[in-house]
């Protein structure tokens, strides 16, 4: 198969999938190798970029997806309903945080972390689809297994969790020694 037909081939595919497909299963269907398959998705990503087209191809965990670019957003709006945006409170960024960091991660773990009940926070993520469960702990009562999504991705703008930024352990210290502090004060304000 020569290119131009490699690239309508994945367009097709990635147009009537509507969500990430994994470079491998789009070799497979075609039929080419992996790594000549992910050279041209990453050829016609570089295409869309360049060009003036409202769509883009993203890349998300070494899977690819169409998408609108986001400078077309305002024209979308005029067209459709205007999509919920769903706020992402401070509560719900600590806890997306944790689990984007330390995943897979269990409720009680967060908890540990955060101090509080989280139930309400992993139950929002899970509903704006940022958070799932990816499996259950080998432990008494095989607590649930969290993990973030591609949604997650997507929303953050970023292709893979080694995008996210790197903690600095100075950072990390002093967030320790707040926390310890905070319930030293917690413990002498209790009788």
């Amino acid at each position: 198969m020569e290119i131009k037909e490699l690239e309508a081939a994945a367009e097709a595919i990635l147009f009537t999938m509507g969500e990430a497909v994994e470079a491998d299963r789009i070799a497979a269907a075609v039929g080419t190798d992996k790594h000549t398959m992910r050279e041209v998705l990453r050829g016609m990503m570089q295409r869309y970029e360049a060009e003036e087209r409202g769509i883009g191809l993203i890349e998300l965990d070494g899977a690819f997806q169409l998408c609108t670019k986001a400078s077309m957003y305002e024209y979308l709006v005029r067209i459709a309903h205007v999509p919920k945006k769903h706020v992402l409170t401070d509560v719900l960024l600590e806890t997306l945080s944790i689990v984007a960091y330390k995943q897979p991660i269990t409720r009680q773990e967060i908890e540990v972390i955060r101090g509080v009940k989280c139930d309400h926070a992993v139950n929002k993520l899970i509903e704006y689809n940022l958070v799932c469960e990816v499996g259950r702990m080998d432990a008494p009562g095989r607590p649930i297994l969290f993990g973030t999504t591609e949604e997650f991705l997507r929303s953050f703008g970023i292709a893979s969790l080694e995008d996210l930024p790197a903690v600095n352990p100075e950072q990390v210290e002093d967030f320790k020694h707040e926390a310890e502090e905070e319930a030293q004060q917690t413990l002498e304000i209790v009788p």
